[in-house]
């Protein structure tokens, strides 16, 4: 299902697809994030996707011209979660309804999971 808009010149689709990558993007811009999560809704398991396939992460439900996002986030270990999570939402918002032109209606964040980042140690 894609959003349709129509106007003098034509008509205008933005697929799911879209808004789920133009999503992720925003999201992975966010101090204290580490990675998205994919939900493996069979086992109830949650497996870390760093930033390789930002889509996989977000959901996205279309409604008459607006939309509703749901992320599966990881954030980095000593962060306040809340506030990132925060930050995740400003961020989707702003990026989703610039660059498409739909409302966003909510941004639901989902924190899958805590990881710590591994430092480059020094060689003695």
């Amino acid at each position: 299902m894609a959003s349709t808009r129509e106007n003098g010149l034509g008509r205008i689709e933005i697929s799911e697809s879209v808004i789920a990558i133009i999503a992720g993007t925003a999201a992975s811009e966010c101090y204290g994030l580490v990675g998205m999560a994919s939900r493996n809704v069979q086992d109830g398991i949650s497996e870390f996707l760093g930033w390789e396939n930002l889509e996989r992460g977000v959901q996205v439900y279309l409604h008459e011209g607006a939309v509703e996002i749901e992320l599966h986030i990881v954030v980095e270990y000593g962060v306040k979660i809340s506030e990132v999570a925060h930050n995740v939402m400003e961020q989707v918002k702003y990026a989703v309804e610039n660059s498409c032109g739909l409302e966003v209606l909510k941004v639901n964040v989902h924190v899958e999971g805590v990881r710590v980042r591994r430092e480059n140690k020094r060689k003695r």
